[in-house]
């Protein structure tokens, strides 16, 4: 399993675009962390063909990652039936996601629903949203952490010069300057 990358620059996303799914991924990450890229690889994911154009998207993300910058994959749709679900459980997009040298997030149907590609995949989240969230930090707390390590960094700072600061004073009054 490959890490996920805990702040990305761009997210590549295999999924239907006009489905719900895709509207859920891209309203997540632009609400947790609007600086973020993403590019969407369209994909049919149901039907007889869904397989083999899921895994040439899959394929495609990987041969073109270096071009846009990819750092992680989001591959999935929306809940349904195990028949549209199916497309995910077959072998050629098994494969895919295991030749994939970018990290795949699984996110297919909902909680109760499992699909082969969700076991291959590096992180399987339990639906669309959720794994926009799982690849993207919120920017409010990427913000917080920063203004406390700023702070930290001030009080050190603070701290680090009090301290020179005694030295000097201790040299300053030591008997070779106050009584050459």
């Amino acid at each position: 399993k490959k890490k996920i990358r805990r702040v990305p620059n761009t997210i590549g996303i295999v999924t239907s675009p006009t489905g719900a799914a895709i509207k859920d991924i891209l309203t997540t990450i632009k609400r947790r962390f609007p600086v973020c890229n993403t590019i969407l690889f369209p994909a049919l994911v149901q039907g007889e063909n869904a397989a083999n154009d899921i895994a040439n998207k899959i394929k495609l993300a990987n041969e073109v990652k270096d071009i846009y910058g990819i750092d992680t994959l989001i591959v999935g749709r929306g809940g349904g039936s195990l028949e549209d679900l199916w497309p995910f459980n077959e072998e050629i997009v098994a494969r895919a996601i295991y030749d994939s040298e970018l990290p795949i997030i699984s996110a297919v149907g909902h909680e109760t629903d499992f699909t082969i590609a969700d076991f291959v995949a590096d992180l399987r989240a339990p639906t669309p949203s959720a794994a926009a969230e799982l690849a993207v930090p919120d920017i409010f707390e990427v913000k917080q952490k920063i203004i406390n390590y700023q702070d930290r960094s001030k009080l050190a700072l603070k701290k680090k010069i009090e301290i020179m600061k005694l030295r000097f004073e201790k040299i300053m009054k030591s008997r070779i300057f106050t009584d050459p």
